[in-house]
């Protein structure tokens, strides 16, 4: 392979990502913690659009139970938006012929 078509293949692969994180911005994963009584919906950039938290969790005597409550669901999230990156780049590298573990330089 030339130089010039390395050039190419790299411009190709830049694109697909830009594509790829396009679409992953609107791409919502979610997060619960509590049973289910804290529920976060986020993109996969990190962008949250909707908290849910049942009444009974709302306390005013134990704010910090709703505070972990909260950050577990979101950690959670969080965590779902990562997987669905790494499973859409790894979709692209093997669709483009590329080894999956191969580190990309952007």
């Amino acid at each position: 392979m030339n130089i010039q078509q390395m050039m190419k293949q790299a411009q190709v692969m830049q694109q697909r990502m830009e594509e790829m994180q396009d679409r992953l911005g609107d791409t919502e994963v979610h997060g619960a913690s509590g049973g289910g009584a804290v529920s976060i919906t986020m993109t996969c950039k990190g962008e949250v659009r909707r908290i849910s938290i049942s009444p009974e969790v709302i306390n005013p005597d134990d704010r910090e139970t709703l505070e972990d409550l909260v950050m577990a669901a979101v950690n959670m999230a969080k965590q779902q938006a990562d997987a669905t990156l790494a499973e859409e780049t790894r979709k692209m590298m093997a669709d483009m012929g590329m080894p999956a573990g191969m580190k990309l330089p952007f």
